[in-house]
């Protein structure tokens, strides 16, 4: 199963994509995180439905520090999971 998300809120800045980054990883699920241009984070994740459900109610509760006001959740075609890799972050450097 293929999740994206769009979280908006105060998210960027506040560490919220390394705190996407443990989750994810700590949930063995594949994919990325990165900060868009208008100030969200985006999510691509792969992986179970249970651990993709873990990590949607980790992204609405947000990390220490960031306010999240809403999680734009769309389910992508199983083939997108080909191009993922282990969860990593994008942009980070």
């Amino acid at each position: 199963m293929v999740r994206h998300y769009l979280v908006k809120g105060r998210v960027q800045g506040v560490g919220f994509r390394w705190f996407v980054h443990r989750e994810a990883a700590a949930l063995r699920l594949s994919g990325w995180v990165r900060n868009t241009e208008d100030g969200h984070v985006e999510v691509v994740a792969a992986g179970e439905p249970e651990e993709l459900s873990q990590l949607s109610q980790a992204l609405h509760k947000g990390s220490r520090g960031s306010r999240v006001d809403s999680v734009v959740e769309h389910l992508l075609e199983e083939q997108e999971a080909a191009k993922l890799g282990p969860f990593q972050i994008e942009g980070a450097w």
